[in-house]
This record gives structure tokens, C-alpha cells and sequence, in this order.
């Protein structure tokens, strides 16, 4: 098994090269909106059949290589499939493969091909991008010019190698929320306040600017847009890592949420303008995902529970409210009132997603429960499966 990695290395380009890139740029942008044109025209969202359509009066019009052409067809079909909304590419970036590109570990310098020929140029990198690329033979990556500084780097797309992911008795729970981004059942917490606080800035900012509506204004709009994506990213990849460590020197799994679905049901509700914008502004995705990619390359396990009633559920006796619309919880407080447990909501919360985790990582360990894993787990309260469960004690002793 391995994970893909992107490694960003600055390149020493020459200042006569610059015009060069800028030039390949600008004709790897027009090749992308031209065959987004006549995709849409033709509705036509199949490579080999795109490739037919557009290569010859794309490769005429802007003077590109062969591959670049090759490469802005698989980047039109890739953004279509992800999303139907495009506009229009801007010039920002040149996708490259084995045939346009090349990596020289001895002499760290990267040759790519632009508009007009081969160019060689050397990385500026640390240690760390020297450590990540040692041993590989990478065949693709992306050349990137930075609007901010107007500096060039080039991603370098890795494969590292996992650990498998064996089984253990030990998962670690996380419970996500709005107020606090993560909590593990090991009693770790990271507050979203400070994270809240700054995207509602940004959003009284961004309501002040585009009320001006100029062309000035919209460029403000991007470039906060970029600084508010780019601080909830650093918080997400913060909170991902410190899981991941967490739960490798405990030897544990992670097990999550499976919040699918959770914001179309929460915007449902009779919500606040500004309750919404919060609500669609949850990155808890990212957050998994960012975290997924670093247990991968770390050999932990990470599994998905059924959402439903982890948070109303008791963490010790596995008891929920017996009135349908109640609740033990109330805040941040939980008290149980069949056994008496009283415990931080979030934490208790998170205790019994490590619990459902156990099961789901010992599946095949555990008779009598996989007839309930095999898809039917959702439809049972979390009450009941405690009970189809309690002739097992083992497997809740994580």
C-alpha cells in the first residue's frame, strides 16, 4: 500500500526564463478553456473522445508541446467530473508528466519542458523536501507560480509506502463539532473558538468589501477567500497530526463519525443567517480527510461509526434518555440518569465512538455482532446495539 504525497519545491529560474514560463502558462490556460468550450458545446466529458475533438485545433492555436495538450485534456476532464461550475482557467499553473518532466536526485534539479524547449532548473529545498523525495522516481507534477511574490515552485507528486494497519484492541474516539473542532476519548481537546472568531471576521470584512463592488474589491474578496481556506486548512492539518501521534504511541485506532449528510439535515431546521454561514463553514471533511492521508503513511487504522445517538448516549451503562425528543446532555454537561455518570459531553460522546469503534476494528473476532456490521448497524438505536452486544464485555473493555 502507499499514500500520494505532493512535495512543494521552489525553483532558481533565471530571468530571461521567467518570460518563458509565463508564456506556457498563459498557452496551458487558453488550451484548458478552449477544450472547456467545446466539451460543454459537444457534451463531450470522455479523454479519448476530447482528445479526437480538440487536440489538432488547440495544438495550432496555442503552440504547446504535445503532452501539455495531452495533460490540459485530463485537467479539463478531472475539474468536470469534480465540478460542472467552471468558468474559466487562468493562468496559474502547467500540469506535467514523465514526458515533460524529470527529477535528478544527485544534483537536485528538475528539467521541464516549456513552451519552447527542455529548461533545467535547481530546487531550493530543505531537509525536508530532501528526506521526502530520497529514494522516488516521481513522473509527475505541477509547475505553480505563487501571485503573491510572483516566485515558481513545483509540485512533485511522491508515493510513500504504508505499514499495514493490523488489528487492536485499542481506539481512540473522536467526537467533532463546532465548538470544539475535536475531542478524543483520552480527554484532548481542541477549542474552535479562536477559529470561529476568525472566519466570522472575515466574514463582516468580505460583506463590507463587496458592497463597493469594484474591480479593486474583487480582487480583496479573492484574496481573503485564499487567507480564510488557507488558516482552516493550517488548523485541520495541526489537529490531524496530533491526533495521528496520539494514537500511534498509544497503539490505538482512530474511529470517527460518519457525519454524511449531517449539514443538508442541519440546514432543515429554522436557522439564523449567521447560524447557517457557521453551520456551512464546518470543515469536519477536511479535518478526516487530512487526517486519514497522515494515519495512512503512520500504519493506524481508522474507522467510521454510525452518527446517530453517540452524543445521547452513556459512555458507561450505554443508556439513552427512555423519552423519545430528551436528552441527557445538556451543553457541555452529561449526566446520566440510569447509572448517574457525569462527565464533559463531548468526552463521553467520544468514548462511546471508541467503543463502536472496537467493534468495527475487530470485526472478524467478534462472533454474533457481524450480522449487525454487514450494513444493518445503522438501523438499530445506538440502546439497542449496546444490547444485541452485551453478551460480549470483551469487546467494549477498550
Amino acid at each position: 500500500m502507499t499514500q500520494s504525497l505532493s512535495v512543494s519545491c521552489k525553483l532558481q529560474v533565471p530571468d530571461d526564463v521567467r518570460p518563458i514560463i509565463d508564456r506556457t502558462m498563459d498557452g496551458f490556460a487558453e488550451a484548458c478553456n478552449q477544450i472547456l468550450v467545446a466539451a460543454s458545446l459537444h457534451k463531450c466529458y470522455n479523454t479519448t473522445k476530447l482528445h479526437h475533438l480538440t487536440y489538432k485545433p488547440v495544438k495550432e492555436a496555442t503552440g504547446l508541446k504535445a503532452n501539455h495538450i495531452c495533460q490540459a485534456i485530463r485537467r479539463v476532464i478531472a475539474n468536470l467530473k469534480a465540478t460542472q461550475k467552471i468558468k474559466q482557467f487562468r493562468p496559474t499553473s502547467v500540469s506535467l508528466d514523465a514526458r515533460t518532466f524529470v527529477y535528478h536526485p544527485n544534483t537536485s534539479e528538475v528539467g521541464v519542458t516549456l513552451i519552447d524547449k527542455r529548461h533545467t532548473f535547481k530546487l531550493l529545498i530543505g531537509n525536508y523536501q530532501r528526506a521526502l523525495l530520497a529514494g522516488q522516481q516521481p513522473t509527475s507534477a505541477t509547475l505553480v507560480k505563487r501571485k503573491k511574490d510572483g516566485s515558481y515552485y513545483i509540485n512533485i507528486a511522491i508515493e510513500l509506502p504504508t505499514p499495514p494497519t493490523g488489528k487492536t484492541p485499542k481506539v481512540v474516539g473522536v467526537d467533532l463539532g463546532r465548538r470544539e473542532i475535536a475531542t478524543t476519548s483520552t480527554g484532548k481537546a481542541w477549542s474552535g473558538e479562536k477559529l470561529q472568531n476568525t472566519r466570522d471576521r472575515y466574514s463582516r470584512v468580505r460583506a463590507n468589501v463587496s458592497s463597493k463592488r469594484t474591480r479593486s474589491s474583487r480582487k480583496l474578496l479573492r484574496r481573503l477567500c485564499g487567507r480564510e481556506r488557507r488558516f482552516q486548512e493550517w488548523v485541520n492539518h495541526k489537529i490531524g497530526k496530533e491526533l495521528v501521534s496520539e494514537a500511534k504511541l498509544l497503539g490505538a485506532a482512530l474511529a470517527f463519525e460518519d457525519l454524511s449528510n449531517i449539514l443538508k439535515s442541519l440546514n432543515q431546521k429554522p436557522r439564523t443567517k449567521t447560524e447557517r454561514r457557521r453551520t456551512n463553514n464546518w470543515a469536519f471533511y477536511q479535518l478526516r480527510m487530512f487526517t486519514s492521508y497522515k494515519a495512512a503513511i503512520a500504519g493506524v487504522p481508522i474507522v467510521l461509526v454510525p452518527a446517530p445517538y453517540t452524543s445521547q448516549t452513556c459512555s458507561r451503562c450505554h443508556h439513552i434518555h427512555p423519552e423519545r425528543g430528551k436528552s441527557y446532555r445538556n451543553g457541555k454537561r452529561f449526566k446520566c440518569g440510569h447509572c448517574g455518570l457525569e462527565d464533559d459531553a463531548d468526552i463521553n460522546a467520544a468514548k462511546t465512538i471508541a467503543s463502536l469503534g472496537v467493534v468495527f476494528v475487530n470485526q472478524p473476532e467478534i462472533p454474533g455482532i457481524a450480522c449487525l456490521l454487514e450494513g444493518q448497524l445503522s438501523l438499530f438505536p445506538t440502546s439497542q446495539i449496546w444490547d444485541k452486544a452485551s453478551s460480549m464485555p470483551q469487546a467494549w473493555a477498550g
